[in-house]
């Protein structure tokens, strides 16, 4: 089991879901800022996602939990996530930095809860990179 202690989002939600993850996958950082990290390396990351909303699906879910995890895990599990579509050059020059997985996350998700009748809200991914380092991405503003 999983256990992490991560900031919760100010929500006006009647519910909050959690779905908690990790995964492997390896990536660098084509840029001279990055130090050593310009080199291939990977990393066992910890990921939560956190859904509000104020109504349920015919079925009872906010979202499946299930529904999360092929999003994310089945997505990235075992990848070099430069490879990624969401990476690729036509995207600009976006590099697979921890807070730029972090939002990609999100826009993966949100994109599939756009698609829901009962319209639930990614308010946040928390990435964990290593033990000591992780981002939190938040939207500024929900999308209508």
């Amino acid at each position: 089991m999983i256990q992490q202690i991560y900031p919760v989002p100010d929500h006006p939600y009647e519910y909050e879901l959690n779905k908690d993850m990790h995964f492997a996958a390896a990536h660098y950082i084509p840029h001279v800022e990055a130090g050593s990290c310009q080199e291939v390396h990977g990393h066992t990351y910890f990921a939560n996602i956190t859904i509000g909303g104020d109504r349920l699906d015919d079925s009872g879910f906010l979202i499946n939990f299930q529904h999360i995890k092929k999003l994310i895990h089945k997505r990235f599990d075992h990848t070099m996530i430069n490879e990624d579509e969401r990476f690729s050059s036509e995207r600009g020059t976006e590099f697979p930095t921890t807070e730029v997985v972090a939002k990609v996350m999100w826009e993966i998700i949100q994109d599939h809860l756009d698609t829901l009748p009962h319209r639930p809200q990614c308010l946040q991914v928390f990435l964990r990179e290593t033990p000591t380092s992780y981002c939190i991405y938040r939207p500024k503003r929900k999308r209508s």
